[in-house]
């Protein structure tokens, strides 16, 4: 089973590891090509491309220029501990284990526009390029001509060495489409967080990014390899509604925050 999520926009280099094991990124290749095309741009550019802030372009045409290999503990972070959005917050990887974390190292992949996809303990530079982004390239008009095959590739070859060929998908719907769920080799199951609110069932965002977070903290924590088992997640209040799922869409409500 391999559970996949979406990077963040926020970033923590600030806060110390709480690891010394890391990987290296397997797609650093083609990350330098995006960083040497962004470096060509300008902070106006860069703002209107990704409509940003003057202070936010100017920020990220500093973190291009000062990318470099290789990767190091001084120089980079291990990607789920540098992540600091909603999604991360539920999951909250900064109390793992040793064990906890090897275990993530092998069930958990982030997809990236700038790394196309990130093991969990992969030394990561700060950057920001998200994977909607329309930046032509030498292989099409955005980030998803860009990638191309090599996303799915990447998670069948996990896929492959895995006893169930199931992948979960926890990415956002951006992110999602750098993957060719047509070409996966194994069941596709996307699970979808509900709060109650005005009379029904919807998704709220915050609420959802931060349930996907806690769902996959849940299979973490008791070492799922088995997908039926997250049927049982419960963190946070949420519950698997049966009659609301639908083939491998699982949806989970709760009712009070």
């Amino acid at each position: 089973m391999l559970l996949v999520i979406s990077p963040a926009k926020n970033l923590d280099y600030d806060t110390p590891s709480t690891t010394e094991q890391f990987s290296q990124p397997v797609h650093l290749n083609h990350a330098q090509e995006l960083i040497d095309q962004l470096r060509q741009l300008s902070v106006q550019d860069i703002a209107e491309l990704m409509k940003l802030s003057d202070k936010l372009s100017a920020l990220n045409v500093a973190r291009y220029e000062s990318w470099s290999q290789p990767f190091d503990t001084v120089n980079a972070k291990q990607a789920v501990l540098a992540f600091n959005g909603d999604v991360y917050s539920g999951l909250n990887a900064d109390d793992f284990t040793a064990q906890e974390l090897s275990f993530t190292q092998d069930h958990l992949r982030i997809l990236s526009g700038l790394y196309g996809v990130l093991k969990p303990l992969d030394l990561m530079q700060p950057y920001r390029l998200e994977m909607g982004t329309k930046l032509a390239n030498n292989r099409g008009q955005n980030l998803y001509s860009f990638w191309g095959d090599i996303v799915t590739e990447d998670l069948n070859t996990v896929l492959s060495a895995s006893d169930e060929q199931v992948l979960v998908n926890l990415a956002s719907n951006e992110y999602f489409k750098s993957v060719k769920p047509k070409n996966l080799q194994g069941r596709v199951i996307t699970p979808v967080f509900k709060d109650w609110k005005n009379g029904q069932y919807k998704i709220i965002s915050f609420f959802a990014k931060k349930a996907r977070g806690l769902m996959c903290r849940y299979a973490i924590k008791n070492q799922i390899t088995d997908a039926e088992q997250l049927k049982h997640f419960d963190l946070a209040g949420y519950q698997y509604d049966d009659q609301l799922s639908q083939g491998d869409t699982w949806v989970f409500t709760r009712k009070e925050v």
